[in-house]
């Protein structure tokens, strides 16, 4: 996890307030391309702050570690979902936000559509009411741009254990939960097709980098565009 920076300063450029999240199922490379994209953002000379979900600040790690560990006792489905959206309620109002008020392009390793993939479309949960309590929990804030990177699930997985990463609780799930959780994601594309831009992810990693820094360049052409009109 990244050290939130106390103080970012004051940018009365193009970028301010620009939030971008990262989504995909287990092993599809998002944190990854969260990486390449945060040096290719400082490169450019931008005020980056990388985080992640759940988690981002001490409390919400400890939160994260209640959800992924794996334990003998069955957690849940709203059990799950509310300690997500617990996590966010505080990283959103002690990380996100400041940082999005002092003009930081924000970049975040999941967010809102994880919930409605995994606890939603995963576990059952209801979408709607799902989707009302994020809402909630975020203080409406939403991202001006996902990325979804799609990659088969048999293949996510097996690059989980071939990187030798630690198997938590949800990357234990079945397969067939995983399956749930991709397809709920693909449809979170087609209700947000303007917000989440769809990434092939089945490609070397250098190869997605260009196509992600190409799209982000473009938005935030537009976005200075916008702002000298």
């Amino acid at each position: 996890m990244k050290k939130t920076p106390a103080r970012f300063r004051r940018n009365p450029g193009p970028t301010r307030g620009f939030f971008i999240t990262f989504e995909g199922i287990e092993g599809s490379g998002k944190s990854t391309q969260c990486r390449s994209l945060a040096a290719w953002l400082r490169n450019q000379g931008y005020q980056v702050l990388e985080t992640r979900e759940p988690g981002g600040t001490r409390l919400a790690e400890q939160l994260r570690a209640c959800l992924l560990d794996r334990t003998e006792e069955p957690v849940t489905p709203w059990t799950e979902a509310l300690i997500v959206l617990a996590a966010r309620s505080q990283h959103v109002d002690q990380v996100i936000r400041p940082a999005l008020e002092m003009g930081a392009i924000v970049l975040c390793d999941r967010f809102l559509d994880s919930t409605l993939a995994y606890q939603g479309y995963g576990r059952g949960l209801d979408l709607r009411l799902l989707a009302r309590m994020s809402e909630m929990a975020a203080g409406k804030l939403s991202p001006d741009l996902t990325f979804l990177f799609d990659v088969p699930v048999a293949i996510g997985l097996r690059r989980r254990h071939h990187n030798q990463l630690q198997i938590n609780r949800i990357d234990a799930e079945s397969l067939q939960f995983h399956e749930r959780v991709r397809r709920g994601f693909r449809a979170l594309v087609r209700r947000h097709p303007r917000r989440i831009r769809l990434i092939d992810a089945d490609r070397l990693p250098d190869v997605i980098s260009k196509d992600v820094e190409r799209l982000v360049g473009e938005r935030l052409t537009r976005r200075r565009l916008a702002r000298a009109r």
